[in-house]
């Protein structure tokens, strides 16, 4: 239920003691490569290289782009090859007309993806509707500009058209101020409408709310810390740890602005903050430079990425695909996989399995043609030694009729 917008409830601290406690910027802690997160990211490489290309196409207008512009945006979508020897390896993503102006288009495979994806946005609309609305009451002015929010939407599962197809739907939730042009890189900003008690309530509060529930009994909201296997604090960081762990959990939704910013509460507001920002990822994951584009509005301070590293048991930063990501651990089991799957998590796998389908034809061509080269040169060397027998054959019975005229011309002279 939609209630009247209110401002959040500001926070009431008792005065820190920065005596009590190191500074925050100085507790240093040792990061450790988790080898099944690192996997976990490395697998997405090829997905994103194909989305990116598959992109520049669905963007094009009517969806169709000549072949030769394609093959020059090679550097800005980051393929690691040339775009035919990609399309070779995954013909089930584009087609590509014949010469002489070849036109690439989407595929038939394609098409049927796209029409999945225009009924799952639809179904999962107030979902979507609710992240969006969620990452709007976690700004600061309850607004966010449109370019942060269109540079992070494949991160929360929004379409790539949110302002046109989803937007408008909600006029109680969202209102969107400015011109943001038709590749949403205009001067525009998305408000939000009306507050939700109910939408300003974290992931962690809302676990809470469910062991009440279930024992009767509401646990204080707190953090998951979950350590990997091999990982060791020294005794300094642990305690530090365990008394920052007994600060009062400060919801991302509240108003913070009374924090001292280098005080542990703003650093467990912070934390806070990063942790429901993950949450609502698809993923559980995001690129910290995309994360990073929401400091002003987030009041996240600007070494917030040292955050990830020092806590370790909370969060994980990986290092594959040449750029930073943060993890939220908990969401991942101890072989990279996710505990709970997001309904927008489906997009992905139906994109990955139209790949995959290409590439195993793109395999199976590749075999037929190897084996079919191999014959030839099986048979060429069958004709070659046969060829050969035929040439010694010869050679060996020139070498007989000439040993025998030599006999014959003897008998002669005998």
């Amino acid at each position: 239920m939609l209630l009247p917008a209110v401002a959040a409830s500001r926070l009431v601290l008792v005065p820190f003691r920065l005596s009590a406690a190191r500074r925050i910027s100085s507790l240093k802690v040792p990061w450790k490569r988790d080898p099944a997160l690192d996997a976990a990211i490395a697998r997405d490489r090829r997905f994103l290289q194909a989305s990116r290309l598959v992109r520049e196409v669905l963007l094009s207008p009517g969806r169709r782009l000549l072949f030769r512009y394609l093959t020059k945006r090679r550097e800005r979508i980051k393929l690691p090859v040339h775009v035919p020897t990609f399309l070779k390896r995954y013909p089930t993503l584009l087609a590509v007309s014949a010469p002489p102006e070849p036109v690439a288009s989407p595929s038939p495979h394609l098409l049927a993806f796209l029409d999945f994806a225009s009924r799952l946005y639809e179904l999962h609309a107030p979902l979507l509707a609710s992240r969006l609305a969620k990452l709007l009451m976690i700004s600061s002015t309850r607004a966010l500009p449109v370019t942060k929010i269109a540079a992070a939407k494949r991160y929360f599962g929004l379409p790539d058209d949110f302002l046109a197809s989803l937007v408008p739907r909600y006029p109680g939730l969202f209102r969107l101020v400015g011109d943001p042009g038709p590749d949403a890189s205009g001067n525009a900003f998305l408000e939000l409408v009306a507050w939700d008690d109910e939408l300003a309530k974290s992931v962690i509060e809302a676990k809470a709310d469910k062991e009440a529930d279930v024992v009767g009994i509401r646990p204080r909201p707190n953090f998951t810390v979950k350590l990997p296997k091999g990982f060791y604090l020294k005794k300094e960081m642990r305690e530090w740890v365990r008394d920052w762990l007994e600060l009062p959990y400060i919801s991302p939704y509240a108003d913070a602005s009374g924090l001292h910013p280098a005080s542990p509460e703003a650093e467990k507001r912070s934390i806070g903050v990063l942790h429901e920002v993950l949450s609502l990822t698809v993923e559980r994951r995001m690129a910290v430079p995309i994360i990073g584009k929401f400091c002003d509005e987030y009041r996240l301070p600007n070494a917030f990425a040292n955050a990830f590293t020092r806590h370790p048991g909370i969060f994980y930063v990986s290092l594959k695909g040449g750029i930073k990501t943060a993890v939220l651990r908990e969401a991942y089991d101890e072989n990279g996989e996710l505990i709970d799957r997001d309904p927008m998590l489906e997009l992905k796998e139906r994109f990955v399995a139209i790949m995959e389908e290409g590439h195993k034809q793109y395999l199976e061509d590749l075999k037929r043609k190897r084996e079919a080269l191999q014959k030839d040169r099986e048979d060429a060397g069958r004709q070659d030694a046969k060829a050969e027998i035929e040439d010694r054959v010869e050679e060996e019975w020139h070498s007989e009729a000439s040993e025998g005229d030599d006999d014959t011309d003897d008998a002669y002279r005998q």
